[in-house]
């Protein structure tokens, strides 16, 4: 199964071989091209293609659609940008000056009929008509992340964002566009994918909303003979099994997961460095004292084998992973440090023409295996000032204090409200954005907090100096949930963690990593509410439950709410409409690796119209609660 991330990237590859196929070796010389993006083409490149690979492309410059750019003659361009009214007046614009002489227009999703008369309109004036030599819909509008992630904004993502979709004031046009938006991008995941899903979403939110729109869309597609762009899955996939599930989801299901403090790498990255668009800036700190601080950026992808095996593990395993790559690093260093002195040999007797020889082949293997030496440096260095500054941050604000305290009020093991008041109170631990997301989390799971009880907490809150407005909305919200269900919100079940004893690679004194006061904490594997709906959806388990939601499939004729089967599905994509996070992620993948056994998989991709961490989730909650 080739991943979505693959499929984007090769259709992106193909755009810049100007919409020829590529052909299997790739050895063909490139033809010289331009490239000119707008910020949302730039988003989706970024994580999928470095710019080693777009020069192996044949781009010798890439550059920004509203930059000042010099007029290039003989030389063929190709844009990749949305088709909005600002971008299309800059391509008019770039007609009139006539600093191209070949285009290629390559719009990121459709452009539509009334905006391409136009275009046509102005290459006639500027008379460039022939330099235009194709225009083309390339339906990759969405950012993969990973294989199996992909969100939907990155810049300006506030457009799509949870308060933007929750905000008292919105008008029916804004969310309808907000709506059509996600759609557009979630249809051209389909395509991209070359699969028709089959829909799940629960009735009466934003997510049955685009559900809806998406199950119209690709009925429209599928049954329109002349534009059909699934024409080859509907003649080779008719078979049900095969098909993905798309289950939709609102981000109201959950809301304690997206405040929750972390505990695994790629989590903690971004809870604490601001990880986005797969790379994080950090402040290099092997700088003479006096000299200004250097901020280096660090590449986190899937060619990056360590970060690719320890993304999701815990962060106490992570220091010592690092730590063990170290010394075994420093062992082959020490092996061609030994080879330099053993050449300094007496060259008379016959033992030492035999050393030669044998350190002659000694030398070359060292040489050919100096490049990967030198690049395992390299991914060393970078892991350890990653490492380093999240440990930094750690123990500067407790946060494994925090992290424990959640997983026990998530998993409801004991009454903590000692613990929690103490923890808001102490001036040493965590920040007043740690404080709230603690206490929110806590009157999520709560299943009754007295009114004298929750003044008690707000006032310790007030006095910490945080601002109770995030609270206010929470309270509304925890309203609407209990009157929708009757019941009080409990999802949170098996949740919490175990301490183990101290680390044992990093007690020795040549570690990096001086983990003194940060508790080596084991988590407990359990299912969080999106991974509880994901297997009962998957599997038509716990079927009264599930009949709550909508059963959608694009290629039935008759609008049908009732499964033609139900054998359980191998494959998923997960979206939150909302906005996700790296925890929920890392749950469903740990989930799936889990459900695969010899004769059974289970592939899971996880979508999110946004990317927030904790920080910027708040601070939506806080406007949303400053509106009330």
């Amino acid at each position: 199964m080739t991943s979505l991330k693959q499929r984007q990237k090769d259709a992106i590859k193909q755009m810049l071989n100007l919409n020829q196929p590529l052909t299997k070796h790739g050895s063909t010389e490139p033809s010289w091209k331009i490239l000119v993006y707008d910020r949302i083409g730039q988003d989706i490149i970024s994580p999928l293609i470095s710019v080693k690979e777009l020069r192996e492309q044949g781009v010798t410059l890439f550059v920004q659609l509203h930059s000042d750019r010099d007029s290039i003659p003989e030389v063929p361009v190709v844009y990749f940008c949305a088709p909005t009214e600002e971008n299309l007046g800059r391509i008019k614009q770039d007609f009139q000056r006539g600093i191209y002489d070949i285009y290629h227009l390559n719009f990121i999703s459709p452009v539509s009929r009334h905006k391409l008369e136009d275009l046509a309109s102005a290459a006639i004036e500027a008379n460039c008509v022939a330099n235009i030599h194709k225009i083309y819909d390339q339906y990759v509008n969405f950012i993969s992340l990973e294989d199996d992630m992909f969100v939907l904004r990155h810049q300006n993502s506030d457009a799509l964002s949870y308060y933007s979709i929750n905000k008292g004031e919105i008008k029916d046009t804004d969310m309808e566009d907000i709506m059509n938006s996600i759609v557009d991008s979630l249809f051209s995941v389909f395509v991209t994918s070359g699969t028709v899903p089959i829909i799940r979403s629960p009735k009466g939110n934003a997510a049955e909303m685009v559900a809806q729109k998406l199950d119209k869309k690709l009925r429209e597609n599928l049954f329109d003979t002349r534009n059909n762009l699934f024409s080859a899955d509907t003649q080779s996939s008719n078979f049900n099994f095969y098909r993905p599930l798309l289950i939709i989801l609102d981000r109201n299901v959950d809301m304690a997961t997206p405040l929750h403090h972390t505990w695994t790498y790629q989590a903690l990255a971004h809870d604490l460095l601001d990880l986005a668009l797969n790379r994080v800036i950090i402040e290099d700190t092997n700088i003479k004292a006096g000299a200004r601080s250097k901020h280096k950026p660090c590449e986190l992808d899937s060619k990056d084998k360590f970060w690719s095996n320890h993304k999701g593990s815990p962060f106490p395993n992570v220091a010592e992973a690092i730590q063990e790559e170290l010394e075994q690093y420093r062992s082959s260093e020490e092996e061609v440090k030994k080879l330099k002195s053993s050449m300094g040999i007496d060259n008379e007797s016959e033992a030492a023409v035999a050393m030669v020889t044998d350190n002659t082949a000694k030398i070359t293997s060292a040489v050919q295996s100096l490049p990967q030496l030198l690049e395992k440096k390299r991914l060393i260095d970078m892991h350890t000032s990653l490492a380093t500054a999240i440990l930094n941050n750690i123990k500067l604000r407790k946060l494994d204090t925090f992290f424990e305290l959640e997983e026990k009020i998530m998993s409801k093991t004991q009454q903590l409200e000692k613990a929690l008041l103490d923890l808001i109170e102490d001036k040493q631990a965590g920040n007043l954005d740690d404080k709230m997301r603690l206490f929110i989390i806590y009157y999520i799971c709560a299943p009754h907090l007295t009114e004298a009880d929750l003044k008690k907490f707000e006032n310790a809150l007030v006095e910490a100096g945080c601002d109770l407005s995030p609270l206010a909305y929470i309270k509304r919200w925890k309203g609407f949930i209990k009157m929708a269900s009757g019941t009080s919100i409990n999802q949170y079940e098996g949740a919490g963690t175990k301490t183990v004893n101290m680390f044992s690679k990093l007690v020795s004194q040549g570690s990096n990593f001086v983990m003194e006061g940060v508790k080596n904490l084991v988590v407990k594997r359990h299912n969080l509410p999106v991974t509880k709906i994901v297997d009962h959806l998957m599997d038509f388990k716990n079927s009264q439950e599930m009949d709550e939601y909508h059963y959608l499939d694009p290629k039935q004729l008759k609008l049908t709410e009732i499964p033609k089967n139900r054998s359980p599905f191998q494959d998923a994509i997960v979206f939150i409409v909302g906005g996700g996070n790296y925890i929920e992620y890392q749950n469903l993948v740990d989930y799936a690796k889990a459900k695969t056994t010899a004769g059974n998989i289970k592939r899971i991709t996880y979508g999110a119209s946004t990317l927030n961490n904790a920080k910027q989730f708040l601070h939506q909650l806080s406007l949303l609660g400053q509106e009330l």
